[in-house]
């Protein structure tokens, strides 16, 4: 396969192939727990910086770029994405952390891609942070009443991406998953890289909607025996709080944050708030790694 590089040459960028993919990464933070953060659709590695800045005394984090995101290779449109994601962080984690378990913290999609992990790879995996996981599969489950993805938002999304109109599709998506400013608050530069990006969204959907990796079958989640912590904002969408209320049921003794007046995007709009509920929840969870 081939993949396209989107980022120019520079010498400080770091960067190499991850999981067949060339990857970018950034490293944050200079505290003693290893940990890798896994950021969500349409975002990039440097949207944890803000958290990870109330956390730099007590993590060194690895944040990569997921395919077609940040300065990594473009999807190349064939691959799983969830797949590919996931590889690139067994890859970086064998590399960067030599295979050692550490601290994963993923946001929305980057939370089915660290849940996964998680059940893949457990042998990687110390403690597991969900923030806002947009596993769709656990709420189709426990309520097949609340129609999820059927919401008016995601109809005006969906019409709009099969007209062709991408700004107008990452405008009605960002109504219902974006960071609560309209859409014309958001920096010029910001609407180009989501409309430019937008088909990504669908490109998750067989791992979120279909659960393409079985990750609800066969006892998988109720296996999973690392601490995990479930975050989620006040203000998100219902389908939110109904996945990680079904995750709660199925992993063993996960535990369960809400933060009051934040919507989807609660990492960047209250970084210093989920900077503080990890580093309550990682208190509580030893670094023991093997010699």
């Amino acid at each position: 396969m081939t993949w396209t590089r989107i980022w120019p040459a520079s010498s400080d960028m770091t960067q190499d192939v991850r999981g067949g993919v060339p990857t970018h990464w950034i490293t944050l933070g200079h505290g003693p727990r290893r940990a890798l953060l896994i950021h969500c659709s349409l975002g990039h590695a440097g949207g944890w910086s803000r958290m990870a800045k109330a956390l730099d005394d007590l993590m060194t984090a690895i944040a990569y770029d997921l395919p077609g995101h940040g300065r990594s290779a473009d999807w190349d449109a064939t691959t799983n994405i969830q797949d590919v994601s996931t590889a690139m962080a067994v890859d970086l984690l064998d590399d960067q952390a030599k295979g050692k378990p550490v601290d994963v913290v993923g946001h929305s999609f980057g939370g089915t891609v660290a849940l996964r992990l998680a059940v893949e790879r457990p042998d990687l995996v110390r403690s597991l942070v969900l923030v806002e996981p947009v596993f769709f599969s656990v709420a189709m489950a426990d309520r097949p009443d609340l129609k999820v993805g059927q919401e008016p938002n995601m109809a005006l999304y969906r019409a709009a991406l099969a007209a062709g109109d991408r700004d107008a599709a990452a405008e009605a998506f960002a109504s219902l998953w974006g960071d609560g400013r309209g859409w014309e608050q958001l920096p010029e530069s910001q609407r180009q890289a989501m409309a430019a990006r937008i088909h990504l969204i669908e490109a998750g959907h067989p791992a979120i909607y279909g659960d393409c990796a079985g990750m609800l079958s066969g006892g998988k989640l109720e296996r999973i025996a690392c601490p995990v912590l479930l975050i989620r904002g006040s203000d998100s969408p219902v389908a939110i709080s109904v996945i990680n209320d079904g995750l709660a049921r199925r992993i063993p003794d996960a535990v369960q944050i809400e933060v009051p007046d934040a919507g989807h995007m609660v990492p960047m709009t209250h970084p210093a708030v989920v900077a503080e509920v990890i580093r309550s929840f990682w208190t509580q969870v030893p670094v023991q790694e093997p010699a």
